[in-house]
This record gives C-alpha cells, structure tokens and sequence, in this order.
C-alpha cells in the first residue's frame, strides 16, 4: 500500500512511528487518541500501513505501544487495545495506556487489562503521562509524554512519499532502460532498430529520477546525524527500515542501465544524424534559392505614403518571419555539422565541409537582401513621416495665414507675429530634414542594382526616384507660396502693431492733457503778492500753456496717424474715433481755463502796478499821486479782480469748474483787500494831509 492512497488517513496523525525506542530496542508505536470520536477503520488502515514499513529484523523485537488516552473516553481506548490484538498481536509486546488522574478508577474495576493478558498476547499498563519514563528512556518519548525526541510527522509524510515516488518511479525506468538496452544489443540489424524505435523514450526522464533519488540518499544520511541533546534521533526512513540501502542500490543499477542507454542514444544518433544533416541542408537552400528569392523578387516598390510603407514592412516582415524559420534551421544545422566535424570520422570531412560551406553561402547571401530590403523600407518610411509631419506643419502654417488678423492689442500682435515666425523656422527645419531623408534614400535605391535579385530593376527604381524627387519638389513649392504670404501678413502685422502703438500713445496723450487740466485748476491759483512775481507766474504759464499745446499737437499727429494705417490696411480704427473728441474736448476745456487764468493774472499785473505806484512816495511826480481817476481805476481793478476769483470756469458743455479750493481763492481775495486798504489809506493822507496814521 502507498501512502499516496491513504494520504488523507495518514495526515490525520491517527497512529505514528516516531523513530523512538523501547529498553529491548523495539519500536514505539503512538496512538495519540484525542477528543474527537476516531475512526477504528482509518486507525486499523493507518496500523497496517505503518507496520508495512519495519524490516522483518525490527519487528522480530516487538513493539511498545503508546495509547494517549488522556483526552479520549474509556470506552474507545478499550475498543483501540482490542484492535491491537487483531492488527499486530505477534509484533506487540507492551501496551502502554497513558491515562488521565482519577478519571479511569471506577471503570478500571470492571475491566483488568493484565487478567487479560494471555487472551490479549501482550502487557497492557494504565500509567500517568509523569511516570510513563519507569518503562521508556524520556529521550524516546516525543515531547507530549514528557520526552525530548522530536517528530514532525507532515515531514515524515512528505519524505515518505518522495522515498515512495522515488521508489516507483525508478523500477519502473529500469525496466524501460533494460528493454531498450536489451533490444539494442540484438544481433538482427533489422530488429535492433525496431526495437530502439519501440522503446527509445523512456515515459520519465533518468536525469530527473537519478537527482531525486541523490536528494533522497543526501537526506537520509544527514538525518542519520541530526540527533537531539547528544542523542541519535530515529526516523521511519532510517537504516534500520532499510531507506538508505534500497535507495542506494536503486541508484547503482539506474546510473549502470541510463550508461548504457546512452551509449545506444549516442550510436544511433551518429548513425541517423549525417542523414539528417544532409536532408535538411537540401531544404533549407532549395528553398532560400525558390520561393525565398522570388519572395523577394516580387517585392521592389517603397510605397507613397506612410500607410503603404507600412504595408510594405508588415509584409516583408511576414517574408522574414518564413525566412527566420529556415535560418533558425541553418544555425542548428551549423552547429550539428561543427560538431561532427570536430568529432567526426576522415570519410564524412570533405561531404560535411562541402554541406557547410554552401549552406553558408546561401544563408548569407539571403540573409543580406532581406537586411538591405528592410533598411530601404525603414528609410521610406522615416522619408514618409517626414514628408507628412511637412505637409501638416504647411496646412497649419496656411490656416494660419489664412485666417484674418483681429488681434486685441499690439502684444497679442507681436505674439502671434512670433508664433508665425516660429511656424516658418520649423517648415525650414522640416523641409531640410526631408531633403536629406529623401537623398539618403535616393543613394540607397541606387545601391540596389549591385544585386537585384536576379533581375533588371530599373523601371522600377526610376518609379520611386520620380516620386521622392516629386514630394521634395512639390514641399519646396508649398514652402515659398507659405513665405511670400508670410511676408505679406508680417507687413499687415507690423503696421498694426503701428496702428495699436499710435491709439495708445494718442489715449496717452489725451490722460496728459487731462493732467495738466488737473494741475492748472488745483495748484495754479496764487495770483503773486506783487506785479514781479505775478509777472514771473505769467510767464511760468505761458510755458506751461507752450507744453499743453505740444501735448495737444502731438496727439492729433498721432491720431492722423492712424488714419492713414487705417486706410493703408483697410480697416476701421477703434479707438480714433472717440480719442479725437476727446483730445479735443479737453483741449477745449484747457483753453478756456488757461485764457481765463491768462486774465486773471493780466489783471492782478495792472492791479498791483499800479497800487505800487500809488503806495510809493514820488515827489516828482505828486500830479500822478493826486489823480483822483488813478485811485478809481486802482479800486475797480481790484473789485473786477475780487468778482473774478468768485466766478467759475464755464466750459462749451455747461459744466463749471473753480480754480483750486475755496480756502486758496479765500487767501488770495484776503490778500487783494489789503492791498485795495493800503490804497485806501494812502487816498485820505492825500487829501488830508494832516492826518496821522493810526497803528492798526
């Protein structure tokens, strides 16, 4: 019975030997009963199978068998011991009942294993688990009696079944290699070889059973040594069970037979082979020389376009992957005749030398036209791809150009004049890339005439000449008409770009105007305390009136400006329209506060001239001082003056606008009062001389 049968019994662990032994050197035998109802029917199978394996010498000595019956009912411990006088009653000399404490006692009285004793054929004893080591050394116990033997007993199984496996396997393939071998030997040439036939392949591979038996051999040696605390622990697959000695002798009679098998596997190989040789050499090159090269011979054109190349190259592939095949064959059959060469007999030299030589020459010359097709293909469809990367660069570049300027700004301007640029630099870019593509390729289509398959290609290269020299032409052609309309629209861009540069500086110099508006009606108020410094502030005015009226011209040049873009690209300006009403708007409405603040000044001139002549003593002239009109002028002056500091600015649309805050016109009406005062005063001293002036 093989373990392999009953694995499922054995992996329950109903029953094992754990290589320990009994004080007269027999073997124990452990029924470990457990909780779980067992199984007479797999015990009893487990029993015979593990008493199969002892030689007869070890069961001569007798058996000491271990019932645990500490976690199983009485019941079934009885009906296991009473199995052991039906399974082994001759090999069993002890049984030992492990039992639990003080659970057995008033069972045991019914029934007395040692009254039993010679129905039985061997010594049953109910014994604690502590005092099992009266009768077993603690170094044959396993560790759940209280012992320090080890045993792994999935380990024990799996080596059982490769000692098993490897048992089978090996008389099985002896008798295989004997068969063969024995048929070999046969005088009859004719029924040698028929036998070889029958039986040349064994059904396992020798190499394998011979290493799984040296692992085998290898692990039952080194168990042998493996004890534990000093000791030599014992397993099922030990010496004593005779493993080793049958592995061993197996090992010796399959390494002698696969010697001679092959010796007979090297014979008829030497034998068949040169024929072999010699058949396939014939193959491979009428086929190279036939279909191969007219394989090859049918395939000249490079296509016109990127998916036909392509087509082009899954087919020569295709014809390569038939070639592969034949050349995988050439090298094989290379090696085989180097082979035979370096060990070969004188006769078979020159006929193989010859085989070889000419199916070398024959590969290789075949070899080369499908490497230079396969190059010429590649290099159509770099010339291709090239091509049409070209061609959708121009499509892109023509919409482009095609698509009417409507940019915001003149940033955007400059950044699609860049991108335009950048577009025509990457056509030059590709354009130079296809003519050396398209070159490289030419020089190539030349080169095939040196070997044409053995025909005339002329026709056909002059085919693909025309149409690579026509696709670099007709990119050549697209490439200028692209220019000339780029030169076009860079011309359009750039005056946009004035357009835009002109509105903007035109905006500018309207928020200019609006500035010096601002700055003339807030800070520009002070009238002078006398007639040089308000002398000194008119001209301070004129000049800044002279930069206004620059602002102001130098917008409406810009702004003509653009007109004349406008018309040059025949579009309509955005913002000129509204920029120039208001330039001169403000114009406008600056005019009119500089000649009002012109006025102003002109007066406050007049006034403080002449309340200075008033003022100052000038005896020379007393007829002037005593002009009675010259003080009334002098004091309508001042009230004209005094009303105008109170009146706002109008413009053309009826707004109004004072000039600086009412605090500064406050300050300077104050300061023309006391002047009008002073003149006042100086009028009665004049007319009463004997006044005294009073101290304010």
């Amino acid at each position: 019975m093989d373990a392999s049968v009953i694995l499922p019994i054995l992996k329950k662990k109903l029953a094992f030997l754990s290589g320990g032994k009994d004080r007269r050197s027999g073997l124990i035998l452990t029924i470990p009963l457990c909780l779980e109802q067992t199984n007479m029917d797999e015990l009893s199978v487990t029993l015979d199978y593990l008493l199969s394996i002892p030689s007869e010498k070890c069961k001569a000595r007798g058996f000491t068998v271990i019932v645990g019956g500490r976690k199983s009912q009485w019941n079934v411990v009885k009906t296991v011991v009473l199995m052991l006088q039906n399974v082994v009653p001759a090999e069993v000399s002890l049984v030992c009942v492990v039992k639990p404490d003080e659970f057995w006692d008033e069972k045991v009285t019914h029934f007395c294993f040692w009254k039993e004793k010679d129905r039985l054929g061997f010594e049953v004893i109910l014994v604690s688990a502590n005092k099992l080591t009266r009768y077993i050394e603690p170094c044959q116990l396993t560790e759940e009696f209280g012992g320090s033997l080890t045993y792994d007993h999935m380990d024990w199984l799996n080596k059982r079944l490769v000692f098993e496996k490897f048992t089978k396997e090996s008389t099985s393939l002896l008798d295989e290699l004997a068969l063969i071998n024995n048929g070999s030997d046969k005088g009859n040439q004719q029924e040698k070889e028929r036998s070889v036939d029958l039986n040349f392949l064994p059904s396992v591979d020798p190499e394998t059973v011979l290493q799984t038996g040296h692992e085998l051999l290898s692990e039952l040696q080194q168990r042998r040594f493996n004890g534990s605390d000093g000791g030599v622990s014992w397993s099922p697959m030990d010496d004593e069970l005779l493993a080793q000695p049958q592995v061993m002798k197996l090992l010796d009679s399959l390494r002698e037979q696969y010697t001679r098998y092959q010796e007979v596997c090297r014979q008829r190989s030497k034998r068949t082979q040169l024929e072999e040789i010699q058949q396939k050499v014939m193959q491979v090159v009428n086929w190279l020389e036939g279909p191969g090269s007219e394989q090859l011979r049918a395939q000249w054109g490079i296509g016109d376009s990127i998916r036909a190349s392509q087509a082009l190259q899954q087919k020569h592939e295709e014809i390569e992957s038939q070639h592969s095949e034949w050349f995988a064959v050439y090298v094989e059959l290379n090696q085989q005749i180097a082979a035979l060469l370096n060990a070969g007999d004188e006769e078979d030299l020159v006929e193989l030398k010859s085989l070889q030589q000419q199916l070398s020459d024959v590969c290789y010359r075949q070899a080369s036209q499908l490497e230079f097709r396969q190059n010429l293909l590649q290099a159509a469809l770099e010339f291709h791809g090239v091509a049409q990367d070209l061609s959708q660069q121009l499509d892109g570049l023509l919409g482009m150009l095609c698509v009417d300027v409507a940019p915001a700004d003149g940033a955007s301007i400059q950044q699609t004049l860049k991108l335009l640029e950048e577009k025509l630099k990457s056509v030059d870019v590709g354009l130079q890339g296809l003519r050396e593509k398209g070159q490289g390729l030419l020089d190539q289509i030349s080169n095939q005439a040196s070997w044409a398959y053995g025909k005339d290609v002329t026709i056909e290269n002059k085919e693909n000449v025309d149409h690579i020299q026509g696709v670099m032409e007709d990119m050549q052609l697209r490439k200028q008409r692209c220019e000339d309309m780029v030169d076009v629209r860079r011309l359009k861009m750039l005056q946009m770009v004035q357009l835009f540069k002109c509105e903007e500086d035109a905006a500018q110099a309207v928020e200019w105007l609006s500035e010096l508006l601002d700055a003339l009606l807030k800070t520009h108020t002070r009238l002078g305390d006398d007639a040089q410094e308000t002398k000194v502030l008119l001209e301070k005015h004129r000049k800044f009136v002279d930069v206004a009226q620059s602002t102001y011209d130098y917008g409406r040049q810009l702004l003509q400006a653009t007109v004349v873009l406008c018309q040059s690209l025949r579009c309509t300006s955005r913002s000129s329209g509204d920029t120039l009403p208001r330039l001169n708007r403000v114009w406008k409405q600056f005019t009119i506060a500089s000649e009002e603040r012109v006025h102003r000044l002109e007066m406050a001139i007049a006034f403080h001239s002449n309340a200075e002549k008033i003022l100052q003593d000038c005896p020379e002239e007393p007829e002037a001082i005593n002009d009675e009109e010259q003080f009334d002028e002098i004091e309508a002056v001042g009230k004209s003056l005094l009303d105008r500091l109170t009146v706002p600015v109008v413009y053309p649309d009826g707004t109004e606008q004072y000039f600086g805050s009412p605090s500064d016109m406050a300050s300077t009406a104050e300061h023309i009062r006391d002047r009008m005062k002073l003149v006042s005063l100086k009028r009665q001293q004049l007319r009463h001389p004997e006044m005294v002036p009073t101290e304010s």
